[in-house]
């Protein structure tokens, strides 16, 4: 079952708002942990981290910031 245009947009709100901090602060609480590595290293875990977030998440950006196409059928 797909989401609609208005909860994909919704939900990428509250993932955008609150989960999104929330990964951040986890990330740099687990590079704090690894007691500051080397400055490569830790741009390596930074991006990878940042592209790992949005990978579960893909289908739920997608077409968000174009216009409601439910709203063209409606017409």
């Amino acid at each position: 079952m797909s989401m609609s245009y208005k909860s994909r947009k919704r939900w990428s709100l509250v993932i955008l708002l609150i989960g999104l901090p929330i990964y951040i602060v986890a990330a740099i609480s687990l590079v704090a942990m690894l007691d500051r590595p080397n400055i490569l290293v830790e741009l390596l875990i930074y991006v990878g981290l940042g592209l790992l977030w949005a990978l579960p998440f893909k289908a739920v950006f997608k077409g968000v910031g174009k216009p409601d196409p439910e709203e063209d059928e409606a017409e």
